[in-house]
């Protein structure tokens, strides 16, 4: 495991923006010049819940740095179980870890999922680089279009495993920028297309947080039987509001974040 959370972060970032290349130009359309005022928010991964690579199993790297759980949250209609880490230092970004519950799935997705996972090296979830070390199966055409007629979830953890699926800048950060409207028109200028599910803005000051985002970047995947364009990661952008005591609310809103997942939906 990592010793030091910068270095683990910045290995996750490495690894996104491979899939996503879309990232670098936005960091760079958002930033000032100035100074280096593009903050990461917080990142989310996926996972199954099956005792090898289950949420816990992901969260035990954030631990080790320092990390502590913080909340934990609800998906019925897709079937996901949350959890969010905050590190003592409020500099460092916050962890959100979802995993598809399977014994909610059809017994033909826990089949296709057990077997893609049975593939994997035990050993692969203890090491320093488990957290952006993407697939570690192989996989046909046929089996990711069955797991997507029934999960959009299953589907995408299936062809890229584990990775950041997205990173996430702090609205509040950004010297340029006030509103998460003005992030959201900026990026439209630019010609970045957003997830428009549940409106473009998900959330509102009411609930302490707005966030909105890009539909995810389409990145070459190797099945056994050829190559395919799959929706790879999107970049997240989050606006926080203070709470009662003033302090910037650290959580996440479920009725929001259940919308941002849509983010990665193949179309």
């Amino acid at each position: 495991m990592h010793t030091n959370v910068n270095e683990l972060f910045a290995k996750l970032w490495e690894n996104y923006l491979t899939v996503t290349p879309s990232a670098q130009k936005i960091h760079a359309l958002l930033g000032s010049s100035q100074q280096n005022d593009v903050i990461n928010d917080h990142i989310a991964l996926r996972t199954f819940n099956l005792p090898q690579i289950g949420l816990d199993k992901l969260a035990a790297h954030f631990l080790a740095l320092g990390y502590v759980e913080k909340g934990e949250y609800h998906f019925e209609s897709k079937k996901l179980y949350a959890k969010h880490y905050e590190h003592p230092d409020a500099n460092q970004p916050k962890v959100f870890i979802s995993e598809l519950l399977l014994e909610k799935c059809s017994e033909q997705l826990q089949k296709i999922v057990k077997d893609l996972v049975a593939q994997m090296d035990p050993a692969a979830v203890s090491a320093d680089n488990f957290l952006y070390s993407g697939r570690h199966w192989a996989i046909d055409q046929a089996t990711y279009k069955t797991l997507l007629a029934e999960s959009e979830y299953a589907a995408w953890m299936s062809v890229w495993g584990f990775r950041a699926n997205h990173f996430t800048v702090s609205v509040n950060a950004l010297q340029n920028f006030e509103t998460l409207d003005s992030v959201n028109q900026a990026l439209k200028n630019a010609g970045f297309a957003l997830n428009t599910s549940g409106g473009e803005i998900k959330g509102s000051k009411d609930v302490l947080l707005k966030q909105s985002s890009t539909l995810a970047d389409e990145a070459l995947v190797e099945f056994t039987d050829g190559n395919a364009m799959i929706p790879s990661c999107f970049y997240e952008f989050a606006r926080r509001f203070p709470t009662a005591d003033g302090s910037l609310y650290s959580g996440f809103v479920a009725a929001s974040a259940d919308k941002i997942f849509e983010s990665t939906n193949a179309r």
